[in-house]
């Protein structure tokens, strides 16, 4: 195998959706992940449009990773966190630039992790790795879909411990899942397969 197509099987990006519960639950999966993590993470968490959110701040105080709120038109780095801002869906691009949108709701919902997901499965086929995290509802289940049929993997925790268990019921449910984790073994995977692939 050449190290160019070693390059182009390693995982490039990781994508998180959240709703219900979520702020725990990215806590707690983002504070076991290194600084040195080689790869970004985009998260969708719905977010109460009305109010300014601190949702960066929170979580910054839980994790070695840099949190911010995403930008458009911003490049991503490896090591940082890219929140989704209150009310616009966020969106990457095959050169790693996100783009905020504020297009229509999807299943009642803006931000929208399907969106976050099918953009990542468009932009990076196999190198993506997708997680559905608690929450209530189905958005990030057809997302899923667009990750694993572009090669990509999924990650979402049991929704036998998951605090909302209808985001992630509603993806397993797909039959698109690879790994069904406690919250508490998320980070390990997530490591474990990133730098799996980068030796």
């Amino acid at each position: 195998m050449t190290s160019e197509q070693q390059a182009s099987e390693k995982y490039a990006i990781v994508a998180v959706a959240s709703s219900a519960g979520g702020v725990q639950g990215l806590g707690t999966l983002l504070g076991a992940l290194d600084a040195d993590l080689p790869v970004p993470v985009l998260v969708v968490q719905h977010l109460d449009p009305r109010h300014r959110t601190l949702l960066a701040e929170v979580l910054s105080r839980r994790t070695k990773l840099r949190v911010k709120l995403a930008a458009d038109q911003e490049r991503i780095e490896p090591g940082t966190v890219y929140l989704a801002p209150p009310d616009r869906h966020l969106l990457v691009g095959p050169e790693g630039t996100l783009a905020l949108s504020n297009s229509e709701l999807v299943h009642f919902v803006r931000p929208s992790a399907d969106l976050l997901f099918e953009s990542v499965a468009g932009a990076y086929g196999p190198r993506a790795l997708a997680c559905v995290l608690t929450g209530t509802g189905v958005d990030g289940a057809m997302g899923v879909g667009a990750v694993k049929s572009r090669g990509g993997t999924v990650i979402v925790e049991d929704p036998q411990t998951a605090q909302f268990p209808g985001m992630p019921s509603a993806a397993l449910a797909t039959g698109s899942v690879d790994f069904v984790l406690r919250l508490d073994e998320i980070a390990a995977a997530v490591r474990g397969l990133v730098e799996s692939k980068r030796q």
